[in-house]
């Protein structure tokens, strides 16, 4: 059985919720995805893998009292019902005897939503044949992952809760020697062998410049471009806690300098959770549904923040449909007006930073981070690429170089979806422009 199949989720889950006993709120959460993985090293295959799977945790809550358990389903109904039934009569028995949760809060309000959203995703020989025809003669290493992902909530007062998209994501590289190789993200809803070729040819003109002499910058403050991929790194770093409604109410938010209004970034800075224009599901587990949008910064100062329902109910708050870690699932920084095709003439003498990576707080509470630069990086000089860049670290206030530091972002934002794949793939993501900057500060 397919089980991302919703009329299969859905038998399941009329089955087990049937049983519910009295006065027992019961809920069952499902995480799911059918995919294909293909990894690659010097544009060859290397492993190829198809992995059907799915996740069905069931929560049983009573009063102030919540007992859950989380087991893997097979596809087989009769079997994957009998022991989510069973699993049901354990926690109930377990239910009575367990200490009361203070900051428990469910769903008093029925709210169903629907999503099913088919996208044209790569067969395994379509994306086998675009990498043998567009990179002979490179090495390329890379990682593809596609196929549906559902994510599905059922309820013992009748909320049911669907999301099923189709999704691909590329991760790859061009290795030029030792630590050089330039990296790209192909990722969406809809494969295009055409466009993954084009972004690869881009790739590919930047590759005899890595074999040049690197240039080695003294510490200090230099102007920098960054592309799309490293500001998805930065904004990563932010989403550590920084827009979450208990981080932020207990003052450990790497942006309570933002929250207080003691600081302020650039007024074109618009960042919004934008899961209505997201691939994230609509609704958390426990069946919260979350708005289209959740505006966090608008024109550079604090809106709000993401408010999960324990924070909802710590802090006396409405919750927007967070998930428990309060995390954004959909973050997007919009667009600006700097032309991609001009972004070297604006830079002019400068850095052109493609990514880093060991980003870290160096000091959380000034929202200052630290990383090192990584792939692609260059020297630019009056609107050129001259050389690569030396690796270095750096160590800078984010609130400052998204502030007055800020001069441009670029008028074309660019989707980077989450690659992880420990234990399921990933529904998050990050949209976002390049971003032109003055003063970027490296230290070594």
């Amino acid at each position: 059985m397919n089980l991302t199949d919703r009329h299969h989720i859905n038998a399941l889950s009329d089955a087990v919720l049937n049983g519910t006993p009295s006065g027992v709120h019961c809920s069952l959460h499902i995480a799911a995805e059918d995919s294909t993985f293909i990894r690659f090293n010097h544009a060859k295959v290397r492993q190829a893998t198809q992995v059907s799977q799915a996740y069905a945790t069931l929560t049983l809550t009573q009063g102030m009292r919540c007992a859950e358990s989380t087991l893997s389903l097979t596809g087989d109904l009769r079997g994957d019902t009998a022991r989510l039934v069973a699993a049901q009569a354990e926690l109930s028995h377990d239910l009575p005897f367990l200490p009361e949760d203070p900051y428990l809060l469910r769903p008093d309000v029925i709210a169903n939503t629907t999503r099913d959203e088919p996208g044209t995703l790569p067969g395994a020989s379509a994306v086998i044949d675009a990498v043998a025809t567009h990179a002979q003669g490179l090495d390329l290493v890379g990682f593809m992952a596609s196929g549906p992902l559902v994510r599905a909530h059922a309820d013992s007062r009748g909320q049911r809760n669907w999301h099923r998209v189709d999704t691909f994501s590329f991760d790859w590289c061009l290795y030029h020697a030792t630590d050089k190789a330039v990296k790209a993200l192909h990722a969406g809803q809809h494969w295009s062998s055409d466009a993954w070729a084009r972004q690869l040819q881009q790739g590919a003109t930047q590759l005899p410049l890595l074999g040049l002499p690197p240039k080695t910058l003294q510490p200090g403050r230099y102007r920098a471009y960054f592309a799309p991929s490293a500001v998805s790194d930065l904004l990563g770093t932010l989403a550590w806690g920084g827009f979450s409604q208990k981080e932020q109410a207990v003052g450990t938010s790497p942006l309570m300098r933002l929250v207080r209004g003691e600081a302020a970034l650039h007024a074109s800075v618009q960042l919004t959770e934008d899961t209505g224009r997201s691939i994230a599901p609509a609704f958390t587990p426990e069946g919260f549904t979350a708005p289209g949008q959740v505006p966090l910064v608008i024109n550079g100062r604090h809106a709000h923040s993401l408010c999960s329902p324990r924070s909802a109910r710590e802090f006396g708050l409405p919750t927007n449909g967070a998930l428990a870690g309060e995390n954004p699932q959909a973050l997007s920084l919009a667009a600006g007006t700097l032309p991609e095709a001009e972004v070297l003439q604006a830079l002019g003498t400068g850095l052109y930073i493609s990514n880093l990576h060991y980003l870290n707080y160096s000091d959380r509470q000034h929202c200052r981070v630290t990383g090192m630069t990584r792939f692609a990086c260059f020297w630019v000089e009056n609107g050129e690429l001259v050389a690569p860049l030396q690796v270095m670290r750096f160590d800078d206030d984010l609130l400052d170089l998204l502030g007055p530091r800020l001069i441009a972002l670029t008028d074309r934002a660019e989707l980077h979806q989450d690659t992880g794949t420990y234990g399921q793939r990933q529904l998050a993501s990050i949209t976002t422009p390049g971003v032109l900057v003055d003063g970027f500060q490296l230290t070594l």
